[in-house]
């Protein structure tokens, strides 16, 4: 069997970080201990297996570490060796410990895998248990949800749908999902995309907690409760969906203390830090769900790997899972920026955020017409025939995953989603509407 450095550091990192001695000792040893185990490609490149169990690169240019998904070729892999002179770690990149215990769930978008019926059931006797409440008790504040629900919508309502979309990792569903229908003689317009499939953006952490800090300051502490409670019981029912658990986990860690001691975030909300008191209370095993929400520099990071993960299978065909990335990224801010502003200002933003490698690729396949780069962007809404996926998990996947960087690139940059979809996402889309099937994880 062939030496693979990256397989046997990962796992050599994943024993170190999980023996119990690894809690006890000191930042500088274990900064010493991590040193120890960098690796070198080929080409001179540092990697190191680091923080949240991922990767990362040392830039040559900016002398900067970078979260980087690994190179897959064989030859690479194969020819690595363990760096004998480190360079120096930055405290961040060394794992905590529970950072290792983070469980990512699923990529998978809501096309093609419906939500499991016993999930879609019970979100709807809960929706279905709060739906009569008054108004007066229960009014609905803030713009994010009066852009979605009709004018005479209680809050219960946008708890329920807050949740559903704060917990699930690409909010892209197929148009006859059922967890989305139940909702329809709520809202106040359609939902963005087409029947085939409805590309919904992320409700952000402060629009849930804005329903329930209205109701602590006006006084309704009872019905701030009912509230809490709501989305606790929803995201409770959702973890047992991969592509909702880790958030919905994150979520009930915030929420669950209110429940038990109703009165935990009454200073809070009179400093209005009622956010910053939720976000602390997420344990560090879960602290990469709300990524998000904390940073969204670094969410787009790893968005980036996720969808770089996912593109494996085009290793075997030949490619680079890292450069067809950027590719499919630069498709997606060209197919955005077509009809307003020069793409270049939206990645410009962008690459800070990424390695020396993955930069000149956006940048190649941005700036230069005939780059073979952009044979990976899809034609005529479909993708080409060396991208399609090996099969309908993983088309789920590629989905998923591009409309989750979609989605952080967007935010990152302040650019609005396009509420067609991005081109990318919505090229994957014909692999996976001939047929429904519910029964993929």
């Amino acid at each position: 069997m062939q030496w693979d450095g990256f397989t046997t550091m990962e796992r050599d990192v994943r024993a170190l970080v999980g023996d119990p001695r690894w809690h006890t000792l000191t930042s500088d040893a274990r900064v010493h201990a991590m040193s120890r185990r960098m690796l070198a490609t080929p080409d001179g490149t540092c990697w190191l297996f680091g923080a949240h169990a991922r990767w990362y690169r040392l830039d040559r240019g900016d002398g900067r570490w970078h979260l980087s998904a690994p190179p897959l070729h064989p030859a690479v892999r194969t020819a690595t060796r363990l760096l004998p002179s480190a360079p120096v770690i930055p405290l961040p990149l060394v794992p905590a410990g529970p950072d290792f215990a983070y469980e990512r769930g699923s990529t998978q978008a809501f096309v093609g895998p419906d939500v499991p019926g016993g999930v879609t059931e019970r979100v709807r006797d809960l929706l279905q248990s709060h739906r009569g409440l008054r108004r007066d008790e229960y009014p609905l504040p803030g713009r994010v949800f009066a852009d979605v629900f009709a004018h005479d919508v209680t809050s219960p309502v946008a708890a329920v749908w807050g949740t559903i979309m704060w917990c699930a990792y690409a909010p892209a569903f197929d148009g006859n999902e059922v967890l989305l229908s139940m909702f329809g003689e709520f809202l106040g317009r359609p939902l963005p995309g087409d029947d085939w499939v409805r590309w919904l953006p992320p409700t952000p952490l402060d629009a849930l907690v804005s329903l329930y800090a209205e109701r602590i300051r006006s006084g309704a502490h009872e019905a701030a409760l009912v509230l809490v409670r709501l989305m606790a019981r929803t995201a409770a029912v959702l973890r047992a969906d991969p592509r909702f658990a880790p958030r919905a986990q994150a979520l009930l860690a915030m929420t669950e203390p209110v429940i038990a001691r109703p009165w935990v975030d009454h200073d809070a909300v009179a400093g209005g830090a009622v956010r910053q008191a939720w976000l602390s209370r997420c344990p560090p095993h879960l602290a990469g769900a709300t990524l998000r929400d904390l940073s969204p520099g670094e969410h787009f990071r790893h968005c980036l790997y996720d969808l770089v993960e996912t593109l494996a299978y085009v290793s075997r065909r030949g490619m680079d899972p890292r450069a067809t990335a950027a590719a499919l990224l630069a498709a997606d801010i060209m197919n955005v920026f077509v009809r307003s502003s020069p793409a270049g200002g939206a990645a410009t933003q962008l690459y800070p955020w990424l390695d020396e490698e993955m930069r000149h690729a956006l940048y190649a396949a941005l700036s230069n017409p005939s780059h073979p780069l952009r044979g990976c962007w899809p034609s005529e809404g479909l993708l080409p025939r060396a991208l399609m996926p090996p099969d309908r998990h993983t088309a789920a996947a590629l989905l998923g995953s591009a409309y989750a960087m979609g989605l952080a690139w967007c935010r990152l940059t302040g650019t609005a989603p396009p509420p067609e979809g991005f081109a990318v996402s919505s090229a994957v889309v014909p692999s996976l509407i001939d047929e429904r099937d519910d029964a993929w994880f």
